[in-house]
């Protein structure tokens, strides 16, 4: 992918690729241990790498359980961690961490349920005995435009959907924020630790400009990006999650 150069994460810890000429947050603000931040120069578009502890397998499924009622579409889980297969309780982390950055009167439609993909650099230098899934998918987020003095939703601070857009309502309701989130979870089950990373997709910009093939491209970008770091992703030193 031409398009895309490689970059060291946490120190040179992890190494995997981030788009040509995208802004490394850390340079102009302070960003949180946890997270690497890059944004585009172009786009309202970011891409932001984060460690977050594995999630227990009762808090995902209960969360998979209640988008499967919301969205009939998405195949739901089989109701309980003690019959769940490790699949399907993946497949609900993935979900978790993405629902977790949404605050009271948010939503988040499931537009591609997690897929199981390969890391094969990154399964190839791991130490004996690792235990490494990953899974991709995009969602994405709706939230009502906050008026001045509202308290700003957790999904917008900072969070992997900073930089949400705004499409205009009618007088009869809000407006609503859009963003797509292409997401890639990585599971590392012997360091109890879930990595993330999000391509978010901001639609104000495109939506103003009536320009729904810009929008296409940005999307499309996005899982070429992810697809990438399927291929280049790779944990430097494992220590890091110690």
């Amino acid at each position: 992918m031409s398009h895309v150069k490689e970059q060291d994460f946490f120190g040179g810890a992890i190494r995997g690729v981030v788009p040509q000429k995208w802004i490394d947050a850390s340079n102009l603000r302070e960003i949180p241990d946890h997270q690497e931040l890059f944004l585009s120069p172009d786009t309202l578009s970011n891409m932001i790498i984060e460690i977050n502890n594995r999630v227990s397998d009762k808090d995902a499924l209960s969360t998979f359980t209640t988008l499967s009622q919301q969205q009939p579409s998405l195949a739901a889980g089989s109701g309980g961690a003690a019959s769940a297969t490790l699949q399907t309780i993946d497949q609900a982390a993935a979900l978790y961490h993405l629902h977790d950055l949404c605050d009271n009167g948010d939503s988040m439609r499931v537009v591609l349920s997690p897929q199981r993909v390969t890391m094969n650099r990154l399964t190839s230098t791991a130490p004996p005995g690792s235990s490494i899934n990953a899974y991709r998918g995009i969602v994405e987020f709706t939230t009502a435009v906050r008026q001045r003095g509202q308290d700003i939703p957790a999904a917008e601070s900072g969070a992997a959907v900073s930089g949400v857009s705004m499409n205009g309502g009618s007088s009869s309701a809000p407006a609503t924020k859009n963003l797509t989130c292409h997401y890639l979870l990585i599971r590392l089950a012997a360091q109890d630790t879930d990595l993330l990373v999000f391509f978010n997709v901001p639609h104000e910009e495109f939506d103003k400009e009536g320009n729904a093939p810009g929008l296409s491209k940005e999307e499309n970008f996005g899982e070429d990006l992810l697809k990438a770091l399927e291929e280049q992703f790779e944990i430097r030193d494992w220590g890091l999650f110690v």
